[in-house]
C-alpha cells in the first residue's frame, strides 16, 4: 500500500510518500512504513521581515507550491497515484489548512483513491518510526512554534491522551519572541541555538514557569520567561550595558530545557513509561536534545529523536500516520470533511 500524506498547517508545504508493509512487524503486527519521498515547500523567508508567520502569506505560498511539491514526491516516488491519500486537517492555520484539504480532496476524486483527514500532532510521534522502529507506549514531548504538548501514546492508530500543554506561549514562540528582542532574527530557534553556544546557561537567573509545588505536573508557561528577558535587556539599556546577548541566550534556552525534559521525566516516571519520544521544529534545538539525552539515561528511559529534517512540518509525517490508521481499520474520510484549526490531540482521525 502506498499512501501520500499532504501537510499545509503553517509555512511548509509537504508532500509526503510512505510504503506500509503489512507483513512487518510493526505496531500490533500491522506493519511498518518506508520513506518514498519527502518533498517540502517552506516560505520561511517570506515572513522574516515581519519577524514571524503572516497567515495570508503563508496561505498563498502554500497555493504556489502545492502542485510542484506534488510533482517532484511522484517523480521521487517513481509512482504516477497512491493507495490512499492522508491530509492535515487541524490544529493550525485556518487559511493554510484550507489549501491542504482543498488539494487532497481533488487529488483523491480524481486518482478515485480513498482519503483519511489527520491530526498534525500526531504525525509528529508517528514520523519517529521511520527512523527508529515501531513505536512502544511512550510519552512524547512536542515542541514547536504553535504547540508545546506532553502525550501520553498507546496505539499509532487510537486517540492519544493529553498530559499536559502550555498555558500560554508555546515554547517555539518563545524561542522567536526573544530572538527578535535580541534582534537576532527569524526563525529564532536556529539563530539563539547559534548565540546560545558561546554563552554561559547559568549567567541570568531566569525563571522556571509552572514548577511550583501546587503547579499543574504537566502543564507548561512561558510568558513570563519571555518578559523576564525583556527586563533583563530594558535594564541593561536603561544602565547603559551592552546585553550579554549569549549569556541571555544561553541562560533563557537553559531555562526552556530545564522545564520542557524535567516534566517530560516526570510524566514517564509517574505512568511507568520507559521511552520518550521528541517532536517538533523546537527539538532540532542542540539543549533541549543535550539534556533530554542526559536525563533520560540517568533515568534508564530510552530516548527517541528523529533527525531534525523530520521534526520539522512534512507530508512524509502525515503519510506515516495515515499508513498506521489505515492498517489499524479506520475508514476513509468523506470528501465533505473539513478543517479544524482548533483540532484537539485527542481526535486522530475523522
Amino acid at each position: 500500500m502506498i499512501v501520500m500524506g499532504i501537510e499545509s498547517s503553517c509555512d511548509e508545504t509537504g508532500v509526503g510518500i510512505v510504503r506500509w508493509d503489512p507483513d512487518g512487524v510493526g505496531d500490533g503486527g500491522k506493519g511498518t512504513a518506508a520513506l518514498l519521498a519527502d518533498e517540502v515547500a517552506s516560505s520561511v523567508d517570506e515572513h522574516a521581515r515581519f519577524g514571524g508567520v503572516v497567515p495570508e502569506i503563508a496561505s498563498r505560498a502554500h497555493l504556489e507550491a502545492i502542485v510542484p511539491t506534488m510533482q517532484r514526491a511522484r517523480e521521487v516516488a517513481g509512482i504516477d497515484r497512491p493507495d490512499a491519500i492522508a491530509v492535515t486537517i487541524g490544529p493550525g492555520l485556518a487559511g493554510a489548512l484550507l489549501v491542504g484539504v482543498a488539494a487532497a480532496k481533488a487529488y483523491a476524486l480524481a486518482w478515485d483513491v480513498p482519503l483519511f483527514a489527520m491530526n498534525h500532532l500526531g504525525g509528529h510521534v508517528a514520523v519517529d518510526t521511520l527512523e527508529h522502529g515501531p513505536m512502544p507506549e511512550c510519552v512524547a514531548l512536542l515542541v514547536s512554534g504553535g504547540h508545546t504538548h506532553l502525550l501520553h501514546v498507546t496505539d499509532l492508530a487510537s486517540p492519544i491522551t493529553e498530559l499536559g500543554t502550555t498555558v500560554d506561549d508555546a515554547a517555539g514562540e518563545a524561542f522567536d519572541k526573544v530572538a527578535r528582542l535580541l534582534d537576532l532574527g527569524f526563525p529564532g530557534g536556529p539563530a539563539l541555538d547559534r548565540a546560545a553556544a558561546e554563552g554561559d546557561p547559568s549567567a541570568v537567573a531566569f525563571p522556571r514557569g509552572m514548577t511550583g509545588p501546587r503547579d499543574a505536573r504537566y502543564d507548561f508557561s512561558f510568558s513570563g520567561l519571555k518578559t523576564a528577558v525583556a527586563r533583563h535587556v530594558e535594564k541593561c539599556d536603561r544602565d547603559g550595558v551592552e546585553v550579554p546577548i549569549a549569556d541571555v541566550a544561553a541562560s533563557f534556552q537553559e531555562a526552556v530545557a530545564d522545564v520542557l525534559t524535567m516534566k517530560a521525566l516526570r510524566a514517564c516516571t509517574d505512568l511507568d513509561v520507559d521511552t520518550l519520544v521528541l517532536g517538533g521544529g523546537a527539538t532540532a534545538n542542540s539543549r533541549i536534545r543535550s539534556l533530554a539525552q542526559e536525563r533520560c539515561e540517568a533515568a534508564g528511559i530510552t530516548l527517541r529523536v528523529p533527525r531534525p529534517r523530520l521534526c520539522t512540518d512534512n507530508g512524509v509525517m502525515i503519510a506515516t500516520l495515515g499508513a498506521h490508521v489505515i492498517a489499524g481499520g479506520a475508514q476513509p474520510s468523506p470528501l465533505t470533511v473539513a478543517t479544524d484549526p482548533g483540532m484537539s490531540v485527542q481526535v486522530s482521525q475523522l
